[in-house]
């Protein structure tokens, strides 16, 4: 039979692939074979805890080239399912009509390739055994304090918490800045303000969800607005839900549902070129914990990402951290109880590699690693910081808790360094390391922080800008900041204590939402207030008032500039009637309100 090929890799990482492809027991064939197809099939092979629900995943092979599918698990037998292809990429799922058995060993293979030149690929794994746990639900936000939140006459349903920005230099950069309040007083949601502070998109969600990792993206050519949002059970750290895109009228156009069982956490998105997706995910599963001080039967809360195909929901790669990485090489507090989860890894980062071989890294906040993976056989190509570092740590590389492990264009990496909790380090900081390929060293290039200094427990990143400057968001705690290269801080702001924004972006943002502008009137003895809004536009110059007798055949009355998120205009009118036009730079009407 022949053999999966692995991606080619580059020179100095041949090493470490070889000893990580023995921890799951993975035949490599150099990629120069000649003919041999470099095929991912997920489950990976040597997975410990599949779930029930899988799909077997056939990457990088066109769907019209698989055949003669063969899934039979050691208790359920042989499994008939269907194919099914992918849009955004050669390669498709078998999906199984029923479920596999917990506990049980499955085979699966197929034939791939073109006629004459085929091979047959296959996979073994195991099924999960999955934990009864039930997290406790997350508690109600506690009721807003008087001046935390904002109102508005037009959008009565809306109060974000209220910004205030506290160093503003003519040297920071240009753009709108994307948050996600949470933990705070009031309601919790995806939000836009500008660089003063004030609001231009909010959209409160339901009592107990929660949104992260508001951004934009590119999704089919378009800049398209990303989030997660759901619920974060209460002491797991992670979310069950679903990620989110929408277009520059607000619009819905695809959610980006995890699969094979499992909900979306709350921790990453970034969407391919080609239209695919990488998200994480987590599950809890029986596992052995001795080995660490826990308990044979203990539950481990095993974290994983997926590639999802956005157009078809299925799965085209799913990589597991439990099998891939030793459980002692984690920093966590040791398991505690059976019944208590144990959070070994946490992934919370995921970058694709700027040298285009499909690869990416990963950053696993309680084994203090950042690692690179295979995007064929899912193997730990190297390992960066932890207790197993594949390189010499150079001074002041070392992290603790980290999140957002980036790759840059200069092939730099960019990392949040937490430094806690517990505390690891004096404060956290934001950090630029390089890899010396040749000697397997690490260098620090750069480190900001901010004064006074923070010790953020939680959450966080760093968004490199195309000028060079450096946009951090300091998770846990309520505060995002923008870092000359030099380290000079030129803006920061912060939310309403104890509010927390998982991380904190700045993006050029031009928006025209579908939803009509609102309007708000308080008329009474011959004059009349109007207050008027439009969610989300990036565009109104100024607000146009019509007004009359009647509903239809409304006439201008009065303009005055846009203020704000809601311009308040005082008119001296006996009229029944009014409405709002947003007028943009030229004079056009970009919108008009229903009337009122």
């Amino acid at each position: 039979m022949r053999r999966i090929s692995a991606a080619v890799l580059r020179a100095g990482a041949r090493a470490w692939l070889g000893a990580s492809a023995l921890l799951l027991g993975i035949a490599l064939v150099p990629a120069s074979a000649a003919g041999v197809l470099a095929v991912a099939v997920s489950p990976l092979n040597g997975t410990p805890d599949a779930s029930p629900y899988t799909q077997i995943s056939f990457l990088g092979v066109p769907s019209n080239e698989i055949s003669g599918v063969s899934v039979v698990g050691s208790r359920t037998g042989s499994h008939p399912g269907r194919l099914e292809g992918y849009v955004s990429a050669s390669g498709a799922s078998f999906v199984p009509t029923h479920p596999f058995a917990q506990g049980e060993r499955v085979v699966a293979a197929a034939t791939v390739g073109a006629r004459g030149h085929t091979q047959r690929v296959s996979t073994t794994f195991y099924v999960a055994r999955l934990s009864g746990y039930r997290p406790p639900a997350a508690g109600a936000p506690a009721p807003a304090k008087a001046g935390t939140v904002q109102s508005f006459a037009s959008q009565p349903t809306l109060h974000p918490p209220t910004i205030t920005i506290t160093t503003s230099s003519p040297a920071a950069s240009a753009g709108d800045i994307f948050l996600t309040p949470t933990h705070g007083l009031g309601q919790s949601g995806p939000m836009i303000i500008n660089g003063q502070g004030g609001l231009v998109w909010y959209l409160p969600l339901n009592t107990g969800e929660v949104a992260t990792n508001l951004q934009v993206e590119s999704y089919q050519g378009q800049a398209v607005l990303v989030w997660w949002q759901g619920h974060v059970p209460g002491n797991l750290g992670v979310g069950l839900g679903t990620d989110e895109i929408y277009n520059t009228a607000y619009q819905h156009v695809a959610a980006v549902p995890a699969g094979n069982g499992y909900q979306a956490d709350l921790h990453d998105l970034q969407i391919t070129p080609q239209g695919s997706a990488f998200i994480t995910a987590y599950s809890l599963v029986d596992a052995d914990l001795s080995s660490v001080g826990g308990a044979r039967d203990g539950t481990l809360q095993d974290g994983l990402l997926q590639e999802i195909d956005i157009p078809t929901g299925l799965v085209m790669f799913e990589w597991h951290a439990y099998g891939h990485v030793e459980l002692s090489d984690s920093y966590s507090q040791g398991p505690s109880s059976a019944g208590t989860p144990w959070d070994f890894f946490h992934l919370n980062s995921i970058s694709l590699d700027p040298w285009g071989d499909g690869n990416l890294i990963v950053s696993a906040r309680n084994t203090w690693t950042a690692y690179e993976i295979n995007h064929v056989t899912g193997a730990v190509v190297w390992r960066l910081g932890g207790k197993r570092s594949s390189f010499k740590m150079g001074a002041g590389t070392g992290t603790a808790y980290q999140h957002d492990v980036r790759w840059q264009p200069d092939h730099t990496l960019t990392i949040f360094d937490n430094g806690g909790v517990p505390k690891a380090h004096s404060q956290t900081r934001v950090i630029r390391e390089r890899i010396d390929w040749a000697h397997r060293q690490v260098t620090l290039v750069s480190r900001y922080v901010r004064t006074p200094g923070l010790l953020a427990g939680s959450q966080g990143d760093d968004e490199v800008l195309g000028n060079g400057n450096s946009f951090v968001g300091w998770g846990e705690d309520p505060y995002f900041s923008e870092f000359s290269p030099t380290g000079q801080m030129l803006f920061d702001g912060h939310l309403p204590a104890p509010g927390q924004s998982y991380r904190a972006y700045r993006f050029p943002w031009s928006a025209t939402p579908a939803a009509p502008p609102s309007v708000a009137v308080s008329a009474r003895g011959g004059q009349a207030t109007i207050y008027a809004s439009w969610n989300g536009a990036t565009s109104v110059s100024s607000w146009r008032v019509i007004a009359g007798s009647r509903p239809t055949g409304l006439q201008p009355i009065a303009t005055a500039p846009a203020a704000g998120f809601e311009t308040t205009i005082t008119v001296q009118s006996s009229d029944r009637y009014f409405a709002v036009q947003a007028i943009g730079a030229s004079g056009q009407v970009l919108g008009s309100s229903p009337v009122r």
